[in-house]
């Protein structure tokens, strides 16, 4: 029986795997990263290293920015630099040792060791100024957003080298949501102006020190960036929803790339699901996607379920298709 790494290593090649791979089985993401942000749960607010406040409403799935005028971070795209100051880096042996341990803790031959980034280089512009102001700035104030993006992409390398030096990872899990579920937010043509450079340094900083594996969280329709994508250095595209045609596009780009979804969080995790609902579920994704450059996924960004229960039965649902199809 092949190891976990090897059998995810069997799928992304196009090679022999003898099961599927069970969603994030094959990465140990690392969540004790030292930080200055505060973190919060339902019915809190709390603020980010980078000064933007988060609310989470009680009864939600999760929190997004306050951008009222007391709070929104950058009132003027022109003067972004007068709001906007980047996060330390450095921190003491004693903020890095939670991490640490964390790591020391992990089998490398099973699973690989990875950071977990978010927000990404496009979240970040809309969590500074609001989704419609950043929307508009990148058409009426491409220098502006040029700039501020540059300085984000200097942080983010700053941060990789930080995280390179103290826990060596093997992999990197990066947020960056880029759609809705029917379209991208930026247009290809604008995406690979702005967006694509800043990945093309983060992600080769990190692939120059170490880190073979690169997974992008974005659960979002992107089916016309995965040339870009491909072009950036990611290996997995994590969050890949159903509305993508996964099919189509593992046929087409996957031995560049692995596609990880197809098991749209919203359909299955929600208060009142059942395993029924997400063995149909999972099982409509493994038959259509296959047993090549594909991970069958919940599309949400981490190994959890919103509700309980539901990313276990998902498991438990994958292992039933791997005795079906393997």
């Amino acid at each position: 029986m092949l190891t976990i790494k090897q059998n995810l290593q069997e799928v992304m090649k196009g090679g022999n795997p003898d099961r599927f791979v069970k969603q994030y089985e094959f990465l140990d993401i690392i969540l004790e990263l030292p930080s200055d942000a505060s973190m919060g749960g339902p019915g809190q607010e709390w603020r980010t290293a980078w000064g933007v406040l988060n609310r989470w409403p009680e009864g939600q799935i999760g929190g997004f920015p306050v951008h009222d005028d007391e709070n929104i971070v950058i009132k003027d795209i022109t003067k972004w630099r007068d709001y906007v100051k980047a996060p330390r880096v450095e921190f003491s042996d004693e903020e890095w040792a939670p991490a640490i341990e964390h790591v020391n803790k992990i089998d490398r031959n099973q699973k690989y060791v990875a950071p977990f980034i978010a927000p990404g280089v496009f979240e970040m512009t809309h969590h500074l100024m609001r989704m419609e102001n950043a929307l508009m700035n990148y058409y009426e104030e491409p220098e502006a957003m040029h700039e501020l993006i540059d300085y984000v992409t200097d942080y983010e390398i700053r941060w990789a080298k930080e995280i390179i030096d103290h826990i060596h990872p093997d992999a990197l899990f990066h947020h960056d949501d880029w759609g809705s579920q029917i379209s991208s937010f930026l247009s290809p043509a604008m995406f690979e102006e702005f967006i694509v450079p800043a990945y093309k340094k983060i992600y080769g900083f990190y692939k120059e020190n170490g880190v073979e594996l690169i997974v992008h969280h974005n659960d979002a329709y992107s089916a016309n960036l995965v040339p870009y994508m491909i072009e950036m250095g990611i290996d997995i595209w994590q969050g890949a929803m159903s509305t993508n045609n996964i099919p189509e596009l593992i046929k087409k780009y996957g031995d560049k790339i692995t596609f990880m979804g197809d098991i749209d969080s919203g359909v299955v995790d929600f208060p009142d699901w059942t395993p029924e609902i997400v063995e149909k579920h999972v099982k409509i994704s493994c038959e259509r996607c296959g047993k090549l450059h594909f991970i069958p996924s919940l599309s949400q960004g981490l190994n959890f379920s919103s509700f309980p229960g539901v990313y276990e039965e998902t498991d438990k649902a994958i292992d039933k298709m791997s005795k079906e199809m393997f």
